[in-house]
């Protein structure tokens, strides 16, 4: 079994990597806001109380969320091969409530690409809102500057892709993932837990970061 948590900056690549390697591991994807929706769908017991807080405005407090995770893991046949988990945790109360809960994590992954590779990658998106074609001013302009290729209407940067945006994304990701770094850093060198960090450089052709990460776990 192998369970990983995967962390990387928006525009980082991390959603395209998690495919290829649950693909390549056979691992279950896990997303926290998957889980909760389904719970409350089905209307369980977990699923119901998590309501009751939304309900009232409220977060649904860590402790439930990691009870829903267990039971995705003991009772989803799945996850025999492990899991990835996406979004979770994003916090040192999340990852210690994971501890607690006994579910081990074997592999810490980081996707690592500086700030300026990031902004430029974001901030240079432009999208066609009606059909989704997405274009970039510098890696894959459209023919006519501001205009979709195929119908000739204008081009939009999205609220997310713009550039103090994005800045203000990063200073939040950054503020956390360094803090949970250290988290599970610590934990190893106590002796308490087995789980290792990889830092991936993720600037490069996404083939070739693939690589990088299968390389590093399977070490």
């Amino acid at each position: 079994m192998l369970n990983i948590v995967i962390f990387g900056a928006p525009g980082s690549g991390k959603g395209t990597q998690s495919d290829m390697i649950i693909k390549k591991y056979g691992l279950f994807h896990i997303s926290t806001g998957d889980v909760l929706r389904a719970e409350m769908k089905n209307g369980t017991e977990l699923g119901k109380i998590a309501e009751g807080y939304i309900s009232k405005g409220q977060l649904v407090p860590d402790e439930l969320i990691i009870d829903m995770l267990a039971k995705v893991l003991d009772s989803n046949e799945e996850t025999k091969n492990g899991v990835i988990f996406d979004g979770f945790p994003r916090t040192i109360p999340q990852a210690e409530a994971l501890v607690k809960a006994g579910i081990p994590i074997d592999d810490v992954v980081e996707i690592a690409v500086p700030d300026e590779v990031i902004l430029e990658r974001m901030s240079g998106r432009r999208v066609h809102v009606a059909s989704g074609r997405t274009y970039h001013v510098k890696f894959n302009p459209p023919k006519v500057e501001g205009v979709d290729d195929v119908t000739g209407e204008p081009l939009i940067q999205r609220p997310d892709d713009k550039e103090e945006t994005v800045k203000k994304r990063l200073e939040v990701y950054h503020t956390q993932t360094e803090a949970l770094v250290g988290f599970y850093q610590s934990l190893v060198a106590k002796g308490d837990s087995k789980t290792k960090y990889i830092k991936i450089d993720g600037v490069g052709d996404v083939n070739e970061v693939s690589r990088r990460i299968f390389d590093a776990l399977d070490r």
